[in-house]
């Protein structure tokens, strides 16, 4: 396992492109880069950024879940035609930045009524086939408001979608109601990577190692699902005071990594 952080941690703090400069500077061994503006999707803004992000490891790369990725699965030719434009220009700055992952929230829970699996992973197909012309994989995200909003949706679609992966967020599953070895059950086997964070006694998000999570058993149960991938700190930029509270977390979980030999 190594850590990074996602430049969503900077939100509201740092445009992407002076979080990606942060993250560097806070000596994390990678970093996710969300990209949040159809603006910040171009290619373009892609070539200049990367230069900003030259030495630094981009595992994986998110956008703003409501721009474009609920019209991918719209029964709307044309709407998805729009929306495969935005996902081609998105995949473009993938490649621009070395990014290999795409971590994907998909439509909206409970848009389109009860998950019709058969349906739904035709789509994933398409999209996860257009992906991989890009050398990208689509990585769904566990989600409580997305698609993957509790346990076993994956392994279903994954069954049918073979080129389908996972990616586990430790606050998202704690906001489904459902425990997160329940997620790491169904994901077993085809997690890229985490996003990982804690909760304080208040039940407020907090820097991994400021609050409650025992980050040894979660790392654990990881392993033994097969995972050996990149845990990525990803917070609100209201979560945490000064930037030396994240070197001091990222530090925090590689001690928990080097004692466990993971």
């Amino acid at each position: 396992m190594k850590t990074g952080i996602s430049t969503s941690s900077f939100f509201l703090r740092e445009e992407c492109e002076n979080a990606i400069v942060r993250i560097k500077e806070l000596g994390a061994e990678c970093a996710e880069i969300f990209l949040g503006t159809f603006y910040e999707y171009r290619p373009e803004f892609a070539k200049t950024y990367s230069r900003l992000a030259e030495g630094l490891e981009i595992c994986s790369i998110h956008a703003l879940p409501t721009n474009f990725e609920p019209q991918l699965f719209s029964d709307s030719r044309r709407v998805r035609g729009d929306s495969f434009y935005w996902l081609d220009r998105f995949l473009r700055s993938a490649q621009i930045f070395g990014a290999k992952k795409y971590s994907f929230h998909g439509y909206i829970s409970g848009a389109a009524g009860a998950m019709d699996y058969d349906k739904t992973a035709g789509y994933m197909r398409e999209i996860c086939d257009f992906a991989a012309r890009y050398g990208v994989d689509i990585c769904l995200e566990n989600v409580c408001w997305c698609m993957y909003d509790r346990p076993s949706i994956f392994k279903e679609l994954k069954s049918r979608c073979p080129r389908l992966a996972a990616v586990l967020d430790v606050k998202q599953a704690r906001r489904s109601g459902y425990p997160l070895n329940m997620y790491i059950e169904d994901m077993a086997g085809s997690i890229s990577h985490v996003h990982i964070s804690d909760v304080d006694e208040k039940g407020a998000i907090c820097l991994p190692g400021k609050g409650l999570y025992d980050f040894e058993e979660i790392f654990r149960r990881l392993n033994g699902a097969g995972f050996d991938g990149p845990v990525i700190i990803e917070v609100y930029g209201q979560n945490y005071g000064d930037y030396s509270e994240l070197r001091w977390s990222l530090d925090y979980l590689n001690e928990i990594i080097y004692k466990l030999n993971f």
